[in-house]
């Protein structure tokens, strides 16, 4: 006997496939899901170490620049009082310049240059008198710039014939006036080469010196 299935089995055949089909997206569309998840999370957390770790780096920046800041201002105090160092050096070296002066004067003033004045402004000094030629003030002039360790750049700023007054013969001088400046003890120390010693007279520092003086 031959049986015939009368049933629509081709629409059940097909019902079964969509079914299936359907499943098999729902299960892709959940495991879609799943794996944008914990894509997600291990994103999340990476970006959240890297935060802290930028974090850590962030206030380690601050406190270097804290320091840097620090550094400078200790930097900033340091010149100062090497500033200030160096004026109070100053003014106690300074302090023996008259006597400098006086000494420098007196061991170059060479034979025949009569000082009748002096008058210090800071470093300068302003020096006049008489000669009894143009060559001996030449010859200062040399004195003062070659062989002085406390006075330099002399500068002739006037010369001229003169007659003294309590002169009983009448004959002419040449009276002049120069500017001459003193170095300071610093200044001096380091033009200095190492090695080298001071001139005679850089050491005089106390006791009366000699008058500048030598009779025209």
């Amino acid at each position: 006997m031959i049986k015939i299935n009368l049933l629509p089995h081709r629409e059940e055949k097909r019902k079964q496939k969509k079914s299936a089909f359907v499943a098999l997206m729902a299960l892709s569309a959940v495991l879609g899901v799943l794996v944008v998840i914990a894509v997600g999370g291990y994103n999340a957390r990476r970006i959240s170490i890297q935060e802290e770790r930028n974090g850590v780096f962030t206030a380690a920046i601050v406190e270097l620049d804290k320091k840097i800041a620090e550094i400078a201002n200790l930097k900033q105090e340091i010149e100062a009082l090497k500033a200030r160092q160096q004026a109070v050096e100053d003014l106690q070296g300074e302090r023996n310049q008259p006597v400098y002066l006086l000494d420098e004067l007196v061991r170059q003033t060479p034979q025949g240059v009569y000082l009748k004045s002096f008058k210090q402004d800071g470093q300068r000094v302003t020096v006049g008198g008489f000669a009894q030629s143009q060559e001996r003030v030449a010859e200062l002039l040399r004195n003062i710039a070659g062989n002085s360790p406390w006075l330099e750049r002399p500068d002739l700023t006037e010369v001229r014939a003169a007659q003294l007054a309590q002169s009983k013969t009448g004959k002419k001088v040449v009276e002049f006036t120069l500017n001459l400046y003193i170095k300071r003890q610093r200044e001096k120390e380091e033009a200095l080469k190492p090695g080298q010693k001071p001139a005679a007279g850089a050491t005089a520092a106390t006791g009366s010196p000699a008058p500048a003086t030598a009779a025209p």
